[in-house]
């Protein structure tokens, strides 16, 4: 690009960043060597701790953890690195409506808590696609909601948080994109793989510390150089770039200029970038699928030690979503105010000066806020913040990914399931692969706005999932034939308007897009409430047309038959006994070959030498059983997580009218 085509005083080319803005002094260092000691520690200790032996150990705690590190791990697993970079980024180019997207959580963890969680514990189930299995019979739905789900965490949540940790350490550090990938990716898989769920609750707990803390502090900077709310307000309003135009063309007022509406949640239903309707009822379909159908969410609750525990982590994690909207996206907000030229950016030239792509370079408000405006020390905490969120993310999708894998199908595809834990291990290598290769895709999508990107792709392929767990839970009519012609019926909707968004490109406010309106005019959060009828629909007619399950199969697995104490029978029991019976004679039948010193320490350090032990007998055995599927709750204590629901729900409304 010619010199002459920019403002005076603008550079040609794109200057390193400053050695005083690169985190490279003692200060700085020592608190991100001092964050990974201890990092590692805990999830060592969770690794030694704990028997990962079993499936219940490696992937449900032993069902033995308490209400606060699941609130935590809660938190921590939904904000990864993709929150912070995604809410701000979009806070800065829009105002504060995506903070709706938080707000609707705060309703939805009581959802979870208090209607499905009770289900799929006296389902007596592990993963999600396990549940769908007792419920309607069958494999097909099991081993097609797993692959499923294992590509809405490549699309949604791996790729993202890779893309968005990458932003801020190329920003901070200077280093090498893929380098700084591949360490921050080895230090995580470390510990999901040895210490299972443990390991990662525990982890989850100390990072959701690091991260309050850290974002505490910088959104008290950054408030205070802007010069408190009000003064906030009124100059987000005036934040407008000088450089509108590269000679060829200039930008539309509606590109660079803040949107009138930039500090109400909802907002107009035909016109605007967020519409009201959408933002209730679209994004409460998806925060159904996310929150109460996901298994990174669902794995957390499953691994409390009873009800009540289960319900009081919810409420914490609820309680703790309200602080995105205050640590993120006004903080995003912020930063439009103080780099206005950078992060406000509309020329492509321009853009791509600054951070590399053309769309929009509001991605990068929240590293830049922390890179310019954090003294030594206190930035390299907020390094460790923002790799807390990325490896607190990671571990727990890589957990309940390789849960899924090993436990739907993995299993399904190989009856002997002897090397499960090397198998499983092989598939985060692969999860990652796709998901680093995936990165120049989410890069561009959504006019640059990752978290508009992350919440399409949701739109897209979350809600037929939603759908069919609602009706699997509180319909007994359905059965598997409805299920799965919906969930494939939805998924091939949901698919052709990804694939076609894609293909034409999402393009940006300077450069629209030329996909046809009838296909992309419609807003993503419209799409999902109009695929989620059509699969509800599909699913309810298909049902309706075909023979019902008898009761005999559902009890305890939906609503209306929570409660019955009658013995269920499996739609698949002698199709699983046929299954365990060889696999059992095998390992009885084998003798145990000795081990060298390398296998011995292998096995320890992946927890494969627990396996080991005395045998239970049959009553032992039913006794464990009862344990784990056991719903009931102290009165005293069930008041009070009722009390703190309630609390919750009537928070979430207050903060929906305030900024309304």
């Amino acid at each position: 690009m010619d010199s002459s085509t920019l403002s005076p005083g603008i550079p040609t080319t794109a200057a390193p960043l400053a050695p005083h803005e690169r985190i490279r002094n003692a200060a700085d260092i020592s608190v991100i060597v001092i964050y990974f000691l201890v990092v590692m520690a805990v999830g060592l200790w969770a690794m030694f701790s704990t028997n990962r032996g079993t499936v219940g150990g490696f992937f449900l705690a032993g069902r033995s953890m308490v209400w606060w590190p699941i609130g935590a791990s809660l938190f921590a697993s939904n904000i990864g690195s993709g929150h912070f970079v995604g809410l701000a980024g979009t806070g800065a180019a829009a105002g504060i409506a995506t903070g709706g997207f938080e707000f609707n959580a705060l309703v939805f963890v009581v959802v979870l808590g208090w209607l499905f969680v009770p289900i799929y514990i006296k389902a007596g189930v592990v993963t999600m696609p396990e549940y769908l299995r007792k419920r309607f019979g069958g494999k097909r739905i099991q081993v097609y909601l797993s692959v499923l789900s294992v590509l809405l965490y490549i699309f949604t949540k791996i790729s993202a948080d890779i893309f968005s940790g990458a932003i801020f350490i190329n920003l901070a550090l200077g280093l090498n994109l893929y380098l700084a990938i591949f360490i921050l990716l080895a230090i995580t898989a470390l510990y999901t793989i040895t210490g299972g769920l443990a390991a990662v609750i525990y982890t989850d707990t100390l990072q959701t510390a690091i991260m309050l803390v850290g974002s505490i502090i910088l959104t008290g900077f950054a408030f205070h150089e802007v010069g408190g709310y009000d003064a906030f307000m009124e100059k987000y309003m005036k934040a407008i770039p000088t450089v509108i135009s590269d000679g060829n063309f200039t930008a539309d007022e509606k590109c660079y200029t803040p949107r009138a509406d930039s500090f109400h949640i909802f907002r107009d239903p035909i016109e605007g970038d967020l519409p009201w309707p959408g933002l209730i009822f679209g994004m409460s379909i998806l925060a159904l699928w996310y929150w109460c159908t996901d298994q990174v969410i669902v794995q957390r609750c499953l691994s409390a030690k009873n009800m009540s525990h289960v319900k009081a982590g919810c409420t914490l994690c609820g309680y703790l979503k309200l602080m995105p909207m205050f640590l993120m996206v006004m903080t995003g907000m912020v930063s439009r105010i103080l780099y206005t030229e950078k992060i406000a950016c509309v020329v492509p030239s321009e853009c791509e000066r600054y951070c590399g792509t053309k769309v929009g370079c509001t991605n990068i408000a929240y590293p830049t806020l922390v890179v310019e405006l954090m003294p030594s020390g206190l930035r390299g905490l907020m390094l460790s913040v923002m790799m807390a969120s990325l490896m607190s993310s990671l571990t727990s999708i890589f957990n309940s990914a390789s849960t899924l894998f090993t436990m739907d199908i993995y299993t399904k595809l190989f009856i002997a399931t002897v090397l499960w834990g090397f198998d499983f291990r092989l598939f985060i290598l692969v999860l990652i692969g796709i998901s680093i290769a995936w990165v120049p895709i989410v890069q561009s999508a959504q006019s640059g706005q990752l978290f508009d990107y992350i919440q399409s792709i949701t739109s897209y392929l979350g809600p037929p999932i939603a759908a069919v767990f609602l009706l699997a839970i509180f319909c007994k009519r359905v059965n598997e034939p409805g299920a799965f012609w919906g969930l494939i019926l939805g998924f091939l909707i949901g698919i052709s308007r990804m694939i076609t968004e894609f293909a034409y490109g999402t393009g940006s406010c300077m450069e629209p897009s030329n996909c046809p309106t009838i296909i992309c005019g419609v807003h993503y959060l419209y799409f999902a409430i109009i695929l989620f009828v059509i699969t509800l629909f599909t699913v309810l007619i298909v049902s309706f047309l075909t023979k019902p399950i008898p009761d005999v199969h559902l009890y305890r697995l939906c609503w209306s038959l929570r409660n019955s104490t009658e013995e269920r029978i499996d739609l698949d029991a002698g199709e699983e006994y046929v299954q365990e019976t060889p696999k059992e004679d095998l390992e009885i039948e084998v003798p145990e070959k000795k081990k060298g010193c390398f296998r011995r320490a292998y096995d320890l350090f992946c927890g494969l030498d627990q396996q080991k032990g005395p045998k239970m007998t049959k009553e032992e055995e039913e006794a464990m059983k009862m344990a784990m599927t056991d719903t009931s709750e102290k009165p005293l204590w069930r008041m009070v997580v009722n009390i703190n629901g309630i609390i919750l729900l009537a928070v979430a409304v207050f903060c929906h009218a305030y900024f309304a």
